[in-house]
């Protein structure tokens, strides 16, 4: 059977189903793209939004880093502050037990019967220390007379002890602005034993200053080792 041509309704016909296949095919083209391109815009926000986040915690943290080193740094000059006015507050307290202490002895120099007695225990022990028959007593210019006595008794209890006899010669060679005391010479002049109240006093915060700190301010926490 041989086939006809298309009236005009029936092109018509064909053309309305060509293009509504044309327009079906490109909404769901359109769609794909618009379904790709929310796909693409999706996984670009995330990524925006993840390098902003970590971009806004490396500034956090470098700011808490700073803000941790700061509070550290004020934290060590206030304990160092704190610490240096301690040990000055220390060292004031030291003094002032120093300064009492040389009270002390000014009073000691001032009560004649205790004075001339201590005269007598440090020359003796001056004399024991150098045994030498001949000695010169230096004492203060004031002190001549009660140090010549001192230093007569000192050699007979020296003589007792030791069962030697010793001439001392006493010499008002030392100055009156120190606290008192004496300063032996050997006859030979190579042994010196200076046994003045200043210098005992001295030798005294010596030695004795590291027990001091100990007693007062107890062990230091710092101090690994003790001799």
């Amino acid at each position: 059977m041989a086939s006809r041509p298309l009236n005009d309704d029936e092109v018509l016909s064909e053309m309305n189903k060509m293009v509504a296949f044309i327009k079906q095919e490109a909404l769901e083209k359109a769609r794909e793209i618009k379904v790709k391109a929310d796909e693409e815009f999706a996984i670009e926000k995330a990524k925006l939004v993840k390098q902003e986040q970590q971009a806004i915690d490396a500034l956090y943290e470098k700011k808490r880093k700073g803000a941790e080193v700061s509070q550290k740094i004020a934290q060590s000059t206030l304990t160092n502050k704190s610490r240096l006015k301690l040990l000055q507050q220390r060292e004031e307290h030291l003094q002032d037990l120093f300064t009492t202490a040389r009270g002390a002895i000014d009073e000691l120099a001032n009560d004649e019967a205790r004075y001339v007695q201590f005269l007598e225990g440090i020359i003796v022990q001056g004399f024991l220390a150098q045994l030498e028959p001949e000695v010169t007593v230096h004492a203060r210019e004031k002190d001549v007379e009660i140090v010549q006595r001192a230093a007569d008794s000192a050699a007979r209890q020296y003589g007792e002890i030791s069962g030697r006899t010793v001439k001392p010669t006493v010499e008002g060679s030392l100055s009156n602005q120190i606290a008192g005391g004496v300063k032996l010479v050997s006859g030979t002049r190579r042994i010196t034993i200076d046994n003045t109240l200043d210098e005992r006093l001295r030798l005294l915060e010596d030695r004795m200053l590291p027990e001091i700190r100990t007693d007062l301010f107890g062990p230091n926490a710092n101090r690994k080792f003790y001799t």
